[in-house]
């Protein structure tokens, strides 16, 4: 059922939208508020797929109404009702962020036309939100140690900055997930993250993966063609393993988080990009600019906000409760039932040296659970996880 609230001071204009939206779809469930201050409550104590508004009532006017919803309720689609002599507030209120305006009397097809559009705009941002929280499952943080809680303080404290960080610790410890949780508690939310693996791309490559290249600049270059910086442009852009960047990237690099400027491969024009920058290495850079495979101006840049990813072997206290939800998602994955680890399996686990960190804890789970018995027990770990 899609509830559509009118809201309308005039009882005949009313008592028309409601019939007209009844009979067109017996899906739509609608309510009525005579004046603004009566729908606004309504709004604030229901919840409305779709608002009709219109602009000129007592106590409370369409355009105080949007205003008002927009910062309570900003993902419910208003669509203004206007008189004649409204034309030019209804255009207004498409700027405050109406969905759109309709005219009295009303068009029974553009009404209808305006309706189902916004109620597919809404039935979109509600699956958008439903796919971002399945999403942000992936990237959860696991773990009540006082290491891990620290880094969430500072997730939370850096999110909504504008603030570079450096993400430093071993591999396979979770640095990506401190990374989406940045970006997704930001206000860049609504716009990509994008990945970049530096280590992964060989270093002639790399300057055009990032900043993209015009046709003929080198021989493959057959069309123009958009770098990553270009991609997350409004977002942010996760430069993964920056430790192994070549020296003429960084240079780049540098310019752009200095001017907010990139140029592509083989280009002499400037390309403005709105970037925020979040960077990780399992290397210390200190060591590296010390050696000369590092730039000390771009680590300084880079570097604004440090946090620093601790080894599984420093949150063993972690470990149980990664455990569980490792074998959940297994089981999840290849549904099948969730099998059960035994206390003494759980502490044998608890004393490995776990080189590889979270990824490989998650590995051996994944083995223990294939290999062993209906429980795990501390035998099936002496079996199937020793090294």
């Amino acid at each position: 059922m899609s509830k559509i609230l009118i809201i309308e001071d005039e009882a005949a204009i009313r008592r028309v939208l409601t019939k007209i939206l009844s009979e067109e779809n017996d899906t739509y469930q609608v309510e009525e508020a005579e004046d603004g201050a009566a729908g606004f409550e309504k709004i604030k104590n229901n919840d409305y797929d779709l608002v009709l508004c219109d602009i000129k009532m007592p106590k409370m006017d369409g355009v105080e109404v949007l205003e008002a919803v927009k910062k309570i309720k900003p993902e419910i689609p208003m669509v203004m009702i206007s008189g004649h002599g409204d034309m030019e507030t209804a255009i207004n209120t498409m700027r405050l962020g109406a969905f759109d305006y309709i005219s009295k009397p009303p068009d029974l097809n553009r009404l209808l036309n305006t309706v189902r559009n916004a109620l597919d705009k809404k039935q979109l941002v509600v699956e958008n939100k439903i796919l971002k929280k399945k999403v942000s499952k992936n990237y959860e943080m696991i773990g009540e140690s006082e290491a891990i809680n620290h880094i969430k303080v500072m997730i939370e404290k850096v999110a909504q900055t504008e603030a570079r960080v450096l993400i430093t610790g071993p591999n396979g410890t979770g640095k990506e997930l401190v990374a989406h949780q940045l970006h997704e508690k930001s206000e860049r939310a609504n716009f990509p993250l994008i990945e970049v693996n530096c280590a992964a791309i060989p270093s002639e490559l790399i300057e055009s993966e990032l900043f993209g290249h015009v046709k003929g600049a080198f021989t493959s270059a057959v069309k123009d063609r958009a770098g990553k910086f270009e991609a997350a442009d409004k977002g942010t852009i996760f430069l993964d393993e920056i430790g192994d960047m070549s020296l003429s990237a960084q240079a780049k690099v540098l310019r752009a988080l200095q001017e907010s400027m990139i140029t592509r491969v083989g280009a002499d024009k400037d390309i403005k990009v709105d970037v925020r920058v979040v960077a990780a290495t399992n290397k210390d850079l200190n060591k590296e600019i010390a050696e000369g495979r590092f730039r000390e101006d771009l680590y300084h840049r880079l570097a604004v906000i440090l946090i620093k990813v601790p080894s599984l072997n420093d949150r063993r206290e972690d470990i149980p409760m990664l455990i569980s939800h490792f074998a959940d998602k297994i089981a999840s994955e290849q549904g099948n039932a969730v099998k059960k680890f035994s206390s003494a399996a759980i502490n044998l686990l608890k004393e490995y040296d776990w080189t590889g960190n979270i990824r490989e804890l998650r590995n051996v789970v994944e083995r223990l659970i294939i290999l062993g018995g209906s429980e795990i027990s501390e035998n099936d770990v002496k079996l199937f996880a020793s090294k």
